[in-house]
C-alpha cells in the first residue's frame, strides 16, 4: 500500500476511534494508526509553505522537513552548522561570506541545487526588479536586509556582500526564511508555489487538503541519511481540547503545545512528555500611539497591574517563567541579568492611572484562540482583563482565529485596538528587537512593532549591535537596550514560555528542539 493509501486509511480509522470514544462507545485501538505514517496534531492551518512568505513557527514546523538552508541549528543548540553549504569564509571588515555549497543535491523536483538557485532565491526576496518577487510578500526579509549583493563564483561557489558587518547573518540564514526553495518550481507556480512547495528537504510535499491535512512522504533521493518515516500529516486541529481529546484516543500520534492543564492526562506508558527551555517571549503589544497607552505611565501601569506570578502558576501551571523584558533568559550570553521584572502591585498602578488621568479608560484587547507559542491565550487573556479591570480600567475582548489574528495585529493597531496577545521565538538577541521594536519597523514600513514604540536610542543600539563583531560588545549593547525598554514599557512583558510535546509510544527518537522547529526526519513510527 503507498503512503497516501496508508494516510487516507489511517485518518479514517483515527477519526472513528475518536468518535467513538466521544460517545463512550468501543471504537478502533489507537494502533491502527498506520505504521509508518506519523500524524501530527498542529495548532492551526498553515497559511503558506514557501518559507520565505511565512512568520509562524506553526508553518515552519512543516516546513523544516521539506527544505534546508545554507546553515542550520546544531542538534540542541542555537549554534549554526553546515546544511547545504559545507563551509564558508568571511572577509577581515566581516563584509563578504562565501559559501562552498554541497555537490550531488538535487530539488525534489530533479533539478540542480547550485549557485544559481541560492542567488535566486534571495533575489527574488530582496530585489524589487526580480521578475518573482511578486510571489511574496516576503515579511521577514528584515532578517538579510544588509545584503547588498548574491553574486555567483561558480556553480558551487557562492559570495553575499553586505553593507555593513552583520552579526546574525549565519543564525539568520539557519532559520526558515533563509530556506533554499527551487527556482524551477517557483517559475512554474507563481503565486501559488506556496500550495506547491520543492526544497532539497528529507520530506517531498505530496498533498494539501485545506482545513483537513499537509502530507509530506519520504524523499528516497535525499542527499544525506533517509527518513525514518513513510510519510508525515500534519493536521490543523485548533481547538486545544479537541487535540488532548484526538492525542488521548489514538487519532495522533504527537502533539505540540500541550495546554499545562492538560499535561497531567499523559501520564502513563502509553505517552512520552518531551519538554525543551528555548527563546521565547509571550507579551502583550501596547498602542503606544493613540489612546491610552501612548503615555508611559499607563504603559507601566499594565505591567504592575497584571499577576504575571499568577497566571505562570496557575494558568500555565508552572510551564513558564515571568518574563523581564524583550530578551529572553536563553540568550544567556546577552540577557541582562540586573534587571527584575514588573511586581504585581496594583496600588502603584492605580497611582500611575490616576497621575496620567486615565481612570476607566476603556481598552480593546485582540486575543487569539491559539497560534504559535500562544500558550494558552483564552484563560491567560480572561485573567489579563480581570487584572487591568481590577484597577480601573474598561477592558473589551475581540477573539479571532490564529491567522485571522495575525491579519488584524501585524498590520497595526492603530485605530482598532489598545492591546493584543503576542509570542515570538526567536533565533537571536538582534530578531525580535530589531523587527518589533524599532521606529523603522512600524507596520507601514513593513516591520512588526505593530504598536508603534518608537525610542532613538533603543534604535542606535539595535544598529550597532548587530554591526558589532565582537560578541561581548553585542552584549553590552543588548542588556542597555534591555533596560530602557524595560522602563518604557510597550509591551506588558508576560511570560517566557517552556515549550512541550506528547508523543505516543509508538514513537521513536523524538526530541525537541531550543529553535522550536520540529525536525521530524530521525523519527521512527512504529
Amino acid at each position: 500500500m503507498k503512503p497516501l493509501s496508508w494516510v487516507r486509511k489511517g485518518l479514517a480509522l483515527a477519526a472513528a476511534g475518536v468518535i467513538a470514544a466521544s460517545v463512550g462507545l468501543p471504537g478502533p485501538a489507537a494502533a491502527q494508526t498506520p505504521p509508518g505514517v506519523l500524524i501530527v496534531g498542529q495548532i492551526a492551518e498553515p497559511k503558506s509553505l514557501d518559507p520565505a512568505a511565512v512568520t509562524a513557527v506553526n508553518d515552519f514546523r512543516i516546513l523544516v522537513n521539506l527544505y534546508e538552508g545554507l546553515t542550520r541549528y546544531a542538534p540542541g543548540t542555537l549554534e549554526v552548522e553546515p546544511s547545504l553549504a559545507t563551509d564558508w569564509t568571511i572577509s577581515e571588515d566581516g563584509t563578504e561570506y562565501t559559501f562552498t555549497l554541497r555537490e550531488g543535491v538535487r530539488f525534489h523536483d530533479g533539478t540542480a541545487f547550485n549557485a544559481e538557485a541560492v542567488k535566486f532565491n534571495f533575489d527574488r526576496m530582496l530585489d524589487e526588479s526580480h521578475p518573482y518577487h511578486d510571489t511574496g510578500p516576503f515579511p521577514l526579509s528584515f532578517f538579510f536586509g544588509a545584503v547588498e549583493s548574491t553574486e555567483v563564483v561558480d556553480d558551487l561557489t557562492v559570495k553575499f556582500t553586505l553593507d555593513a558587518p552583520y552579526a546574525p547573518f549565519l543564525s539568520n540564514l539557519a532559520y526558515p526564511t533563509g530556506l533554499i526553495v527551487s527556482p524551477e518550481a517557483v517559475r512554474t507556480h507563481g503565486a501559488e508555489f506556496g500550495r506547491n512547495p520543492v526544497g532539497t528537504g528529507p520530506f517531498v510535499f505530496a498533498e494539501w487538503r485545506s482545513n483537513e491535512a499537509v502530507v509530506v512522504e519520504r524523499h528516497e533521493g535525499y542527499w544525506g541519511e533517509a527518513a525514518g518515516t513513510q510519510a508525515v500529516v500534519f493536521r490543523p486541529i485548533t481547538d486545544a481540547n479537541t487535540r488532548v481529546a484526538e492525542m488521548l484516543a489514538g487519532g495522533i500520534d504527537l502533539m505540540v503545545e500541550v495546554p499545562p492543564t492538560s499535561l497531567g492526562q499523559f501520564d502513563g506508558d502509553a505517552f512520552d512528555v518531551a519538554e525543551q527551555a528555548g527563546p521565547h517571549v509571550w507579551f502583550l503589544i501596547l498602542n503606544a500611539k493613540e489612546g491610552p497607552f501612548a503615555d508611559k505611565r499607563v504603559r507601566q501601569a499594565a505591567n504592575y497591574a497584571i499577576n504575571k506570578e499568577a497566571i505562570v502558576n496557575d494558568v500555565l501551571e508552572g510551564t513558564a517563567t515571568v518574563a523581564t523584558g524583550p530578551t529572553p533568559p536563553a540568550f544567556a550570553w546577552a540577557y541582562n541579568e540586573a534587571l527584575d521584572p514588573y511586581p504585581y502591585d496594583p496600588a502603584k498602578a492605580r497611582a500611575l492611572i490616576a497621575d496620567a488621568g486615565a481612570e476607566g479608560a476603556a481598552l480593546t484587547f485582540y486575543v487569539t484562540e491559539g497560534g504559535s507559542g500562544m500558550l494558552d491565550p483564552v484563560p491567560m487573556g480572561t485573567a489579563i482583563q480581570a487584572d487591568l479591570e481590577a484597577v480601573g480600567f474598561d477592558v473589551t475582548i475581540e477573539t479571532y482565529e490564529w491567522n485571522t489574528f495575525l491579519g488584524e495585529v501585524n498590520p497595526g493597531l492603530e485605530g482598532k485596538a489598545d492591546m493584543a496577545e503576542m509570542a515570538w521565538m526567536t533565533n537571536d538577541p538582534d530578531t525580535l528587537p530589531y523587527l518589533a521594536l524599532r521606529s523603522e519597523a512600524w507596520p507601514e514600513n513593513g516591520g512588526f512593532n505593530s504598536g508603534y514604540y518608537a525610542n532613538e536610542q533603543v534604535d542606535t543600539l539595535l544598529e550597532a549591535a548587530r554591526r558589532a563583531t565582537d560578541q561581548d560588545e553585542r552584549a553590552r549593547l543588548y542588556r542597555e537596550m534591555q533596560a530602557i525598554v524595560q522602563e518604557d514599557a510597550p509591551w506588558v512583558f508576560v511570560a517566557n514560555w517552556k515549550q512541550n510535546a506528547v508523543t505516543s509510544d509508538r514513537v521513536d527518537n523524538f526530541g525537541l528542539e531550543p529553535s522550536f522547529l520540529l525536525y521530524l526526519k530521525d523519527v521512527v513510527k512504529n
